[in-house]
């Protein structure tokens, strides 16, 4: 009976094929691709925004140096009725 159980090759059981390792791995570098393509796009989003915000933060800057200045304490808050 034990020699029956020895004659059993086990480079004839294989557990995982050749073919499914590679579908694996291609699976998983389709996946890794597709996230990295949208960090880039993320990337490229976030780097127009900032560009678009400095921008308007110079603009913005520009147009209170033309202002002149006010003076605030006239107020009733500070006495100045």
């Amino acid at each position: 009976m034990l020699t029956n159980y020895s004659l059993i090759s086990f480079s004839s059981i294989t557990l995982i094929n050749q073919s499914d390792i590679v579908t694996v791995l291609i699976i998983v570098t389709v996946f890794f691709g597709i996230l990295l393509l949208l960090g880039i796009r993320k990337s490229y989003k976030l780097k127009k925004e900032n560009e678009r915000l400095d921008a308007m933060n110079k603009k913005i800057a520009e147009d209170d140096e033309d202002k002149p200045y006010k003076d605030f304490t006239d107020g009733h808050m500070y006495g100045g009725n």
